[in-house]
């Protein structure tokens, strides 16, 4: 559903050393945070809302590497949005996360195939945005998923979620978790991480609230995105701050990094750990108490939403201008923002209930 409630919060919803893309987007570095450079590329004419659904359509996905548990997911999604609607899906790409290169290649084959729309996870903000400027001249779609190009580059853009809603939600998370009162600290990757420092500030904004009045932030500590680093940060933590009562850890390296030192040692249960994580990660933390509960957005919902948005595209009825509405499927209904994005929503919480249903 568009939207769910967070289990035992305010709502309830349903970026990795195996997983490099999905580490990296919880880390900081392929989250919309790239600086914009105007708008979106809209395609020239009006959209038609009531336009019917086009049948038959060819959507290309592009993830930045296939076989990655994280994109196997995502573009399932993607497959399922575009069957359900009537017409083709084929996904395509590198099998490195690094081939920027290959990506490009692949644009432009894309393109010379005439697929309808293409759905690409960037590997770079600005490598692809010549084939990709070519792709839409030919008439091609262009939606970015999980990692965006810069706004002139696509119509539209598939954010996992909002920063307000990640930052927020972690709180809220945590707070529950320890009874709202008690010391807490943050463990972060790097210290200059852009989506890292917005997901804080909105946590230190939330925190304002006076329903946390007993709960203090002592510390925001960084582990630079590093196993090794993030786990001594950990121990540093609970060794400067023996009553700490829980640790916030918006980086998928991070907190399983953190759970791996609790887990082991005399704090596991009492120290609560929340964040963001893959259930892959920390699944087995989940099962022995280390973990109650983590967050992050659901891949699979954001594969269905970017072949959604790529089958209205095609079919024109949004071009990508701020303000045009489109159904989703069992999705919901959607608004295209600022810059072209459109934000999957809250995300999805994970806990003991429920982790055995995701594989990534």
């Amino acid at each position: 559903m568009r939207t769910s409630s967070i289990r035992r919060s305010c709502a309830a919803l349903a970026a990795v050393t195996s997983l490099a893309l999905a580490v990296t987007a919880c880390g900081g570095t392929t989250k919309s945070d790239v600086k914009k450079e105007g708008g979106s590329a809209a395609s020239a004419g009006e959209a038609d809302p009531d336009a019917p659904t086009k049948k038959g359509l060819t959507i290309g996905f592009l993830p930045k590497q296939v076989n990655n548990p994280y994109f196997t997911t995502a573009d399932k999604g993607g497959q399922k949005a575009v069957e359900a609607l009537g017409s083709t899906f084929k996904e395509v790409g590198p099998t490195s996360a690094t081939d920027t290169s290959g990506q490009v290649s692949y644009v432009n084959t894309l393109t010379q195939q005439q697929v309808d729309a293409i759905a690409v996870s960037a590997q770079d903000p600005g490598a692809l945005c010549t084939a990709l400027k070519q792709a839409m001249r030919n008439g091609v779609k262009v939606v970015t998923y999980d990692s965006d190009t810069t706004t002139d580059c696509r119509n539209v853009f598939v954010s996992q979620a909002g920063a307000e809603d990640l930052g927020r939600t972690q709180v809220q998370l945590l707070a529950e978790q320890i009874g709202y009162q008690g010391e807490i600290a943050v463990l972060s990757a790097a210290q200059t991480a852009t989506n890292q420092n917005l997901w804080i500030d909105y946590m230190k904004d939330e925190l304002k609230d006076p329903k946390y009045k007993d709960i203090k932030l002592v510390k925001v500590a960084y582990g630079n995105d590093d196993a090794q680093q993030s786990f001594q940060q950990t121990q540093g933590l609970l060794q400067e701050y023996p009553k700490l009562a829980g640790i916030v850890s918006p980086t998928t390296v991070g907190i399983k990094a953190a759970a791996q030192y609790l887990s082991g040692s005399k704090y596991r249960g009492k120290v609560k750990l929340s964040g963001l994580g893959t259930p892959n990660d920390l699944r087995s933390y989940v099962k022995n108490g280390t973990v109650e509960a983590f967050e992050l957005w659901d891949p699979a919902k954001l594969g269905e939403l970017a072949g959604h948005v790529s089958v209205a595209l095609a079919s024109g009825q949004i071009t990508g201008t701020e303000g045009q509405t489109f159904e989703a499927g069992e999705l919901g209904t959607y608004t295209i923002g600022k810059d072209g994005v459109v934000d999957l929503g809250k995300p999805t919480v994970f806990d003991k209930d429920n982790i055995d249903d995701f594989d990534f």
